[in-house]
Protein backbone atom coordinates (compact mmCIF):
# COMPACT_ATOMS: atom_id res chain seq x y z
CA UNK A 1 0.00 0.00 0.00
CA UNK A 2 2.65 2.30 0.93
CA UNK A 3 4.68 1.43 -2.26
CA UNK A 4 1.62 2.27 -4.46
CA UNK A 5 1.26 5.74 -2.89
CA UNK A 6 4.58 6.44 -3.41
CA UNK A 7 4.66 5.71 -7.20
CA UNK A 8 1.71 7.74 -7.53
CA UNK A 9 3.16 10.56 -5.97
CA UNK A 10 5.96 9.96 -7.93
CA UNK A 11 4.24 9.72 -11.31
CA UNK A 12 2.18 13.25 -10.21
CA UNK A 13 5.33 14.84 -9.97
CA UNK A 14 7.01 14.26 -13.17
CA UNK A 15 3.74 14.92 -14.69
CA UNK A 16 4.18 18.50 -12.84
CA UNK A 17 7.41 18.66 -13.87
CA UNK A 18 6.92 18.10 -17.52
CA UNK A 19 4.09 20.86 -17.86
CA UNK A 20 5.84 22.83 -16.60
CA UNK A 21 9.43 22.52 -18.99
CA UNK A 22 7.08 22.40 -21.89
CA UNK A 23 5.34 25.67 -20.33
CA UNK A 24 8.80 27.63 -20.13
CA UNK A 25 10.16 26.16 -23.09
CA UNK A 26 7.18 26.87 -25.22
CA UNK A 27 7.53 30.91 -23.72
CA UNK A 28 10.96 30.67 -24.10
CA UNK A 29 10.76 29.66 -28.17
CA UNK A 30 7.81 32.38 -27.97
CA UNK A 31 10.09 35.15 -26.50
CA UNK A 32 12.70 34.35 -29.03
CA UNK A 33 10.65 34.67 -32.19
CA UNK A 34 9.17 37.64 -30.45
CA UNK A 35 12.62 39.15 -30.84
CA UNK A 36 13.74 38.20 -34.26
CA UNK A 37 10.37 39.64 -35.10
CA UNK A 38 11.38 43.10 -33.55
CA UNK A 39 14.48 42.95 -34.88
CA UNK A 40 13.61 42.58 -38.71
CA UNK A 41 16.41 40.44 -40.77
CA UNK A 42 19.37 39.76 -39.63
CA UNK A 43 22.70 41.25 -42.03
CA UNK A 44 26.27 40.35 -41.98
CA UNK A 45 28.97 42.97 -42.87
CA UNK A 46 29.31 42.11 -46.86
CA UNK A 47 25.30 41.98 -47.06
CA UNK A 48 25.10 45.96 -45.39
CA UNK A 49 28.05 46.83 -47.91
CA UNK A 50 25.91 45.54 -51.04
CA UNK A 51 23.20 47.19 -49.33
CA UNK A 52 25.01 50.65 -48.70
CA UNK A 53 26.53 49.94 -52.87
CA UNK A 54 22.90 50.52 -54.04
CA UNK A 55 21.18 52.48 -51.69
CA UNK A 56 23.99 55.35 -50.80
CA UNK A 57 22.66 58.89 -51.75
CA UNK A 58 26.75 59.85 -52.07
CA UNK A 59 27.63 56.99 -54.36
CA UNK A 60 24.48 58.01 -56.79
CA UNK A 61 25.85 61.76 -56.94
CA UNK A 62 29.66 60.86 -57.94
CA UNK A 63 27.71 58.18 -60.59
CA UNK A 64 26.10 61.65 -61.57
CA UNK A 65 28.98 63.63 -62.06
CA UNK A 66 30.29 60.55 -64.10
CA UNK A 67 27.88 61.19 -66.08
CA UNK A 68 28.56 64.71 -66.80
CA UNK A 69 31.68 64.17 -67.71
CA UNK A 70 30.41 61.70 -70.85
CA UNK A 71 27.82 64.39 -71.84
CA UNK A 72 31.02 66.96 -72.11
CA UNK A 73 32.89 64.11 -74.28
CA UNK A 74 30.24 64.01 -76.31
CA UNK A 75 30.00 67.66 -77.17
CA UNK A 76 33.67 67.75 -77.32
CA UNK A 77 33.41 65.15 -80.34
CA UNK A 78 30.39 67.25 -81.64
CA UNK A 79 32.78 70.13 -82.74
CA UNK A 80 34.79 67.39 -84.85
CA UNK A 81 31.61 66.37 -86.84
CA UNK A 82 30.01 68.37 -89.68
CA UNK A 83 26.80 70.09 -89.06
CA UNK A 84 23.92 69.62 -91.22
CA UNK A 85 21.21 72.15 -91.32
CA UNK A 86 18.21 73.49 -93.57
CA UNK A 87 16.94 76.62 -94.07
CA UNK A 88 14.02 78.72 -96.31
CA UNK A 89 12.01 82.17 -96.32
CA UNK A 90 9.46 83.55 -97.63
CA UNK A 91 8.00 86.73 -98.16
CA UNK A 92 5.31 88.47 -99.74
CA UNK A 93 4.91 92.35 -100.32
CA UNK A 94 1.60 94.08 -100.81
CA UNK A 95 1.91 95.35 -104.47
CA UNK A 96 4.93 94.16 -107.16
CA UNK A 97 6.49 96.85 -108.73
CA UNK A 98 7.86 96.95 -112.09
CA UNK A 99 9.86 99.87 -114.03
CA UNK A 100 10.91 99.52 -117.91
CA UNK A 101 9.50 96.06 -117.87
CA UNK A 102 11.50 94.88 -115.53
CA UNK A 103 10.34 93.55 -111.52
CA UNK A 104 11.95 95.30 -109.03
CA UNK A 105 9.97 94.37 -106.59
CA UNK A 106 7.65 90.86 -106.81
CA UNK A 107 4.35 90.09 -105.11
CA UNK A 108 6.22 86.61 -103.09
CA UNK A 109 9.60 85.32 -103.63
CA UNK A 110 10.87 82.37 -101.14
CA UNK A 111 14.04 80.17 -100.90
CA UNK A 112 15.42 77.36 -99.46
CA UNK A 113 18.40 74.99 -99.19
CA UNK A 114 20.65 72.53 -97.28
CA UNK A 115 23.57 73.42 -96.12
CA UNK A 116 26.58 71.65 -94.36
CA UNK A 117 29.76 73.80 -92.20
CA UNK A 118 33.00 73.06 -90.77
CA UNK A 119 35.17 75.09 -88.37
CA UNK A 120 38.45 73.87 -87.25
CA UNK A 121 41.44 75.69 -85.62
CA UNK A 122 44.84 75.32 -87.21
CA UNK A 123 46.72 73.97 -84.10
CA UNK A 124 44.01 71.24 -83.56
CA UNK A 125 42.20 72.84 -80.59
CA UNK A 126 39.19 70.78 -81.28
CA UNK A 127 41.20 67.69 -80.63
CA UNK A 128 42.93 68.61 -77.71
CA UNK A 129 39.23 69.75 -76.17
CA UNK A 130 38.24 65.81 -77.27
CA UNK A 131 41.41 64.67 -75.12
CA UNK A 132 40.59 66.91 -72.09
CA UNK A 133 36.55 65.26 -72.11
CA UNK A 134 38.35 61.85 -71.58
CA UNK A 135 40.80 63.10 -69.22
CA UNK A 136 38.52 64.35 -67.14
CA UNK A 137 36.08 60.78 -67.87
CA UNK A 138 39.23 59.01 -66.31
CA UNK A 139 39.36 61.36 -63.23
CA UNK A 140 35.54 61.11 -62.48
CA UNK A 141 35.63 57.22 -62.60
CA UNK A 142 38.57 57.58 -59.39
CA UNK A 143 36.18 59.80 -57.77
CA UNK A 144 32.85 57.36 -58.08
CA UNK A 145 35.82 54.44 -56.70
CA UNK A 146 36.88 56.97 -53.97
CA UNK A 147 33.74 57.98 -53.02
CA UNK A 148 32.57 54.24 -52.81
CA UNK A 149 35.86 53.15 -50.67
CA UNK A 150 35.40 55.93 -48.42
CA UNK A 151 31.31 55.22 -48.15
CA UNK A 152 32.13 51.64 -47.30
CA UNK A 153 34.70 52.28 -44.49
CA UNK A 154 31.78 54.50 -42.96
CA UNK A 155 30.02 51.74 -43.47
CA UNK A 156 32.30 49.81 -41.59
CA UNK A 157 33.20 52.15 -39.10
CA UNK A 158 29.08 52.36 -38.10
CA UNK A 159 28.64 48.27 -37.63
CA UNK A 160 31.87 48.28 -35.30
CA UNK A 161 30.69 50.90 -33.10
CA UNK A 162 27.08 48.64 -33.05
CA UNK A 163 29.31 46.26 -31.88
CA UNK A 164 31.22 48.01 -29.46
CA UNK A 165 28.12 49.62 -27.85
CA UNK A 166 26.14 45.94 -27.52
CA UNK A 167 29.15 44.67 -26.50
CA UNK A 168 29.15 47.60 -23.95
CA UNK A 169 25.48 46.55 -22.72
CA UNK A 170 26.53 43.13 -21.86
CA UNK A 171 29.58 44.33 -19.84
CA UNK A 172 27.01 46.49 -17.82
CA UNK A 173 24.46 44.25 -17.38
CA UNK A 174 27.60 41.63 -16.03
CA UNK A 175 28.69 44.60 -13.54
CA UNK A 176 25.20 45.25 -12.22
CA UNK A 177 25.08 41.19 -11.66
CA UNK A 178 28.03 41.38 -9.61
CA UNK A 179 26.72 43.74 -8.02
CA UNK A 180 23.51 42.62 -6.74
CA UNK A 181 25.20 40.02 -5.51
CA UNK A 182 27.65 41.95 -3.29
CA UNK A 183 24.84 44.00 -2.31
CA UNK A 184 23.06 40.48 -1.27
CA UNK A 185 26.33 39.68 0.56
CA UNK A 186 26.94 42.65 2.28
CA UNK A 187 23.04 42.46 3.80
CA UNK A 188 23.82 38.97 4.74
CA UNK A 189 27.05 40.26 6.71
CA UNK A 190 25.48 43.17 8.03
CA UNK A 191 22.43 40.60 9.51
CA UNK A 192 25.20 39.20 12.01
CA UNK A 193 26.98 42.75 12.21
CA UNK A 194 30.40 41.74 10.74
CA UNK A 195 29.82 44.71 9.01
CA UNK A 196 28.58 48.75 9.36
CA UNK A 197 25.89 49.97 7.16
CA UNK A 198 28.19 52.27 5.42
CA UNK A 199 29.38 49.26 3.75
CA UNK A 200 25.41 48.58 2.48
CA UNK A 201 25.13 52.70 1.70
CA UNK A 202 28.20 52.06 -0.68
CA UNK A 203 27.18 48.59 -1.88
CA UNK A 204 23.32 50.48 -2.93
CA UNK A 205 25.20 53.29 -4.50
CA UNK A 206 27.55 51.47 -6.81
CA UNK A 207 24.87 49.56 -7.56
CA UNK A 208 22.31 52.77 -8.47
CA UNK A 209 25.31 53.81 -10.36
CA UNK A 210 25.64 50.43 -12.69
CA UNK A 211 21.77 50.53 -13.56
CA UNK A 212 22.17 54.05 -14.46
CA UNK A 213 25.19 53.17 -16.68
CA UNK A 214 23.67 50.28 -18.19
CA UNK A 215 20.64 52.90 -19.34
CA UNK A 216 23.14 55.39 -21.26
CA UNK A 217 24.78 52.43 -22.68
CA UNK A 218 21.36 50.85 -24.41
CA UNK A 219 20.21 54.46 -25.46
CA UNK A 220 23.79 54.58 -26.83
CA UNK A 221 23.45 51.31 -28.58
CA UNK A 222 19.94 52.17 -29.96
CA UNK A 223 21.68 55.53 -31.38
CA UNK A 224 24.14 53.56 -32.88
CA UNK A 225 21.89 51.16 -34.57
CA UNK A 226 19.68 54.13 -35.64
CA UNK A 227 22.87 55.40 -37.18
CA UNK A 228 23.60 52.30 -39.37
CA UNK A 229 20.85 52.14 -40.55
CA UNK A 230 20.43 55.44 -42.02
CA UNK A 231 24.61 55.15 -43.09
CA UNK A 232 23.08 52.15 -45.09
CA UNK A 233 19.73 52.61 -45.99
CA UNK A 234 17.50 50.29 -44.18
CA UNK A 235 14.23 50.50 -44.10
CA UNK A 236 12.02 48.93 -40.73
CA UNK A 237 13.72 46.83 -37.75
CA UNK A 238 17.13 44.59 -38.03
CA UNK A 239 19.67 42.99 -36.72
CA UNK A 240 23.68 42.50 -37.36
CA UNK A 241 26.24 39.05 -36.97
CA UNK A 242 29.12 39.53 -35.43
CA UNK A 243 32.54 39.14 -38.11
CA UNK A 244 33.27 36.22 -36.03
CA UNK A 245 36.21 34.65 -33.68
CA UNK A 246 39.60 36.39 -34.56
CA UNK A 247 41.11 38.61 -36.54
CA UNK A 248 43.08 38.87 -39.90
CA UNK A 249 47.05 38.25 -39.24
CA UNK A 250 49.07 41.73 -39.62
CA UNK A 251 52.73 41.38 -40.36
CA UNK A 252 53.25 44.69 -42.77
CA UNK A 253 55.94 46.66 -42.34
CA UNK A 254 54.95 50.69 -43.73
CA UNK A 255 57.92 51.09 -46.18
CA UNK A 256 55.52 48.81 -49.14
CA UNK A 257 52.72 50.34 -47.84
CA UNK A 258 53.50 53.62 -49.09
CA UNK A 259 54.58 52.53 -52.30
CA UNK A 260 51.43 50.32 -53.20
CA UNK A 261 49.58 53.44 -51.63
CA UNK A 262 50.76 55.44 -54.55
CA UNK A 263 49.95 52.92 -57.02
CA UNK A 264 46.47 52.25 -55.71
CA UNK A 265 45.07 55.43 -54.48
CA UNK A 266 42.21 56.45 -56.70
CA UNK A 267 42.30 59.97 -55.14
CA UNK A 268 46.27 60.36 -56.01
CA UNK A 269 45.02 58.80 -60.00
CA UNK A 270 42.33 61.28 -59.85
CA UNK A 271 44.71 64.15 -59.26
CA UNK A 272 47.00 62.96 -61.63
CA UNK A 273 44.55 63.17 -64.34
CA UNK A 274 43.76 66.32 -63.63
CA UNK A 275 47.30 67.48 -64.08
CA UNK A 276 47.31 66.13 -67.75
CA UNK A 277 44.41 67.91 -68.08
CA UNK A 278 45.56 70.95 -66.79
CA UNK A 279 48.48 70.81 -69.27
CA UNK A 280 46.18 70.20 -72.37
CA UNK A 281 44.09 73.54 -71.14
CA UNK A 282 47.27 75.75 -71.64
CA UNK A 283 47.81 74.17 -75.17
CA UNK A 284 43.71 74.50 -75.68
CA UNK A 285 43.81 78.19 -74.86
CA UNK A 286 47.19 79.07 -77.08
CA UNK A 287 44.77 77.52 -79.85
CA UNK A 288 43.41 81.14 -79.82
CA UNK A 289 46.12 82.58 -81.46
CA UNK A 290 45.92 80.75 -84.26
CA UNK A 291 43.92 80.85 -86.96
CA UNK A 292 40.31 79.57 -87.77
CA UNK A 293 39.19 78.33 -90.79
CA UNK A 294 35.80 77.51 -91.28
CA UNK A 295 33.94 75.64 -94.50
CA UNK A 296 30.39 75.74 -96.00
CA UNK A 297 28.92 74.35 -98.77
CA UNK A 298 25.16 73.84 -99.87
CA UNK A 299 22.29 73.53 -102.03
CA UNK A 300 20.02 76.67 -102.29
CA UNK A 301 16.44 76.80 -104.55
CA UNK A 302 15.14 80.09 -104.80
CA UNK A 303 12.07 81.45 -106.93
CA UNK A 304 9.83 84.73 -106.87
CA UNK A 305 6.70 85.74 -108.87
CA UNK A 306 7.02 87.16 -112.81
CA UNK A 307 11.00 86.65 -112.70
CA UNK A 308 11.39 84.04 -115.10
CA UNK A 309 15.02 84.65 -115.50
CA UNK A 310 15.90 83.71 -111.83
CA UNK A 311 18.25 80.93 -111.29
CA UNK A 312 15.91 78.72 -109.02
CA UNK A 313 18.37 75.89 -108.27
CA UNK A 314 22.34 76.61 -107.44
CA UNK A 315 25.47 75.07 -105.23
CA UNK A 316 27.76 76.81 -103.33
CA UNK A 317 31.39 76.37 -101.43
CA UNK A 318 32.49 79.01 -99.36
CA UNK A 319 36.05 78.91 -97.14
CA UNK A 320 36.21 81.56 -94.71
CA UNK A 321 39.22 82.30 -92.15
CA UNK A 322 39.68 84.51 -89.51
CA UNK A 323 43.64 85.35 -88.11
CA UNK A 324 43.16 87.05 -84.15
CA UNK A 325 45.39 90.40 -84.35
CA UNK A 326 45.05 92.06 -80.93
CA UNK A 327 41.97 91.84 -78.21
CA UNK A 328 44.07 94.33 -75.78
CA UNK A 329 45.89 91.28 -74.00
CA UNK A 330 42.75 88.74 -73.25
CA UNK A 331 44.22 85.90 -74.83
CA UNK A 332 47.29 86.54 -72.75
CA UNK A 333 45.61 86.46 -69.95
CA UNK A 334 43.75 83.20 -70.34
CA UNK A 335 47.12 81.07 -71.35
CA UNK A 336 48.87 82.43 -67.93
CA UNK A 337 45.78 81.50 -65.22
CA UNK A 338 45.72 77.89 -67.56
CA UNK A 339 49.26 77.81 -66.72
CA UNK A 340 48.93 78.57 -63.13
CA UNK A 341 46.22 76.27 -62.58
CA UNK A 342 48.70 73.79 -64.30
CA UNK A 343 50.89 74.59 -61.10
CA UNK A 344 48.49 74.14 -58.60
CA UNK A 345 47.52 70.61 -59.71
CA UNK A 346 51.51 70.16 -59.66
CA UNK A 347 51.77 71.09 -56.00
CA UNK A 348 48.25 69.21 -55.18
CA UNK A 349 49.60 66.10 -56.48
CA UNK A 350 52.83 66.42 -54.70
CA UNK A 351 50.85 67.61 -51.17
CA UNK A 352 48.54 64.37 -51.40
CA UNK A 353 51.81 62.03 -51.64
CA UNK A 354 52.83 63.66 -48.58
CA UNK A 355 49.63 63.23 -46.82
CA UNK A 356 49.48 59.57 -48.05
CA UNK A 357 52.91 59.09 -46.21
CA UNK A 358 51.80 60.48 -43.07
CA UNK A 359 48.24 58.20 -43.06
CA UNK A 360 49.74 55.58 -43.84
CA UNK A 361 52.15 56.02 -41.22
CA UNK A 362 49.30 56.94 -38.75
CA UNK A 363 46.98 54.34 -39.43
CA UNK A 364 49.96 51.59 -39.63
CA UNK A 365 51.31 53.09 -36.31
CA UNK A 366 47.30 52.51 -34.60
CA UNK A 367 46.99 48.96 -36.03
CA UNK A 368 50.41 48.45 -34.17
CA UNK A 369 48.92 49.70 -30.89
CA UNK A 370 45.93 47.81 -31.18
CA UNK A 371 47.46 44.70 -31.60
CA UNK A 372 49.78 44.95 -28.92
CA UNK A 373 46.88 46.54 -26.87
CA UNK A 374 44.90 43.59 -27.13
CA UNK A 375 47.57 41.17 -26.33
CA UNK A 376 48.15 42.99 -22.73
CA UNK A 377 44.22 43.43 -22.35
CA UNK A 378 43.50 39.87 -22.45
CA UNK A 379 46.48 38.78 -20.15
CA UNK A 380 45.09 41.86 -18.11
CA UNK A 381 41.32 40.41 -18.13
CA UNK A 382 42.73 37.23 -17.00
CA UNK A 383 44.05 38.45 -13.94
CA UNK A 384 41.27 41.21 -13.25
CA UNK A 385 38.62 38.26 -13.00
CA UNK A 386 40.45 35.83 -10.84
CA UNK A 387 41.20 39.03 -8.69
CA UNK A 388 37.50 39.64 -8.48
CA UNK A 389 36.38 36.22 -7.96
CA UNK A 390 39.14 35.79 -5.09
CA UNK A 391 38.22 39.02 -3.32
CA UNK A 392 34.79 38.59 -3.37
CA UNK A 393 35.34 34.63 -1.91
CA UNK A 394 37.45 36.56 0.69
CA UNK A 395 34.39 39.09 1.64
CA UNK A 396 32.14 36.10 1.95
CA UNK A 397 34.39 34.63 4.47
CA UNK A 398 35.45 38.18 6.34
CA UNK A 399 39.12 38.16 5.20
CA UNK A 400 38.10 41.18 2.58
CA UNK A 401 36.56 44.56 3.13
CA UNK A 402 33.98 45.88 0.62
CA UNK A 403 35.83 48.32 -0.66
CA UNK A 404 38.31 45.98 -1.70
CA UNK A 405 35.31 44.40 -3.48
CA UNK A 406 34.17 47.51 -5.57
CA UNK A 407 37.72 47.77 -6.60
CA UNK A 408 38.38 44.42 -8.07
CA UNK A 409 34.81 44.79 -9.39
CA UNK A 410 35.97 48.71 -11.42
CA UNK A 411 39.18 46.86 -12.23
CA UNK A 412 37.17 44.35 -13.85
CA UNK A 413 35.15 46.52 -15.48
CA UNK A 414 36.70 48.80 -17.01
CA UNK A 415 39.46 45.89 -18.69
CA UNK A 416 36.39 44.16 -20.11
CA UNK A 417 35.59 48.36 -21.78
CA UNK A 418 39.19 48.16 -22.69
CA UNK A 419 39.33 45.34 -24.31
CA UNK A 420 36.29 45.60 -26.35
CA UNK A 421 36.84 49.06 -27.16
CA UNK A 422 40.63 47.74 -28.40
CA UNK A 423 39.08 44.60 -30.31
CA UNK A 424 36.64 46.22 -32.26
CA UNK A 425 39.20 49.67 -33.35
CA UNK A 426 41.98 46.51 -34.18
CA UNK A 427 39.49 45.09 -36.71
CA UNK A 428 38.40 48.85 -38.39
CA UNK A 429 42.04 49.89 -37.87
CA UNK A 430 42.79 46.82 -40.76
CA UNK A 431 40.20 48.14 -42.70
CA UNK A 432 41.03 51.19 -42.34
CA UNK A 433 44.74 50.32 -43.74
CA UNK A 434 43.28 48.87 -46.53
CA UNK A 435 41.74 52.25 -47.11
CA UNK A 436 44.83 54.41 -47.25
CA UNK A 437 46.19 51.39 -48.97
CA UNK A 438 43.45 52.05 -52.06
CA UNK A 439 42.43 48.17 -51.78
CA UNK A 440 39.33 48.30 -49.66
CA UNK A 441 36.82 48.62 -52.60
CA UNK A 442 38.69 46.03 -54.17
CA UNK A 443 38.48 43.34 -51.51
CA UNK A 444 35.11 44.38 -50.67
CA UNK A 445 33.83 43.46 -53.98
CA UNK A 446 35.42 40.14 -53.90
CA UNK A 447 33.91 38.92 -50.88
CA UNK A 448 30.25 40.67 -51.60
CA UNK A 449 27.51 38.11 -52.12
CA UNK A 450 25.80 37.63 -54.93
CA UNK A 451 22.07 37.81 -53.15
CA UNK A 452 20.74 38.82 -49.80
CA UNK A 453 21.27 36.30 -47.13
CA UNK A 454 17.53 36.90 -46.10
CA UNK A 455 16.13 36.49 -49.53
CA UNK A 456 17.67 33.73 -51.36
Amino acid sequence: MYKSINFKRNIFLMLICSISVAFFSSTAFAETNKDVLIRGKIYALPDLYRIALKRSEQIQISEEDLSIARQYRKMAFAVLVPSFSGFGSYTRYHENKSYGGAVIQPEWNYSGGLKVSQSFTLNGRELTALDMAETEIAAAEKDLYEVKESYLYEVASSYYDVLKRRKDVEIAQADMKRLSAHLDAVAVRLEIEDVTKTALYRAQAELSQSQSDLIRRKNAAKLAESVLGSVVGIDGPYDIRGPGPGTAPFHEDPAPLKAEAFANRSDLEALEKRRKSAENQIRYVRGAFWPTVSAEGGALYADQQASPDVDRESLYLSININIPIYDGGLKKARVGEAASQYRQTQLAVQNRKKQIEIEIERVYLEAMTYKAVLESLEDKLYYARENYNAVARQFKYGLANSIDVMDANTLLTTTQQSLSESEYSYRLSLLNLERVKGTLLEKIQASLPHRDSNNP
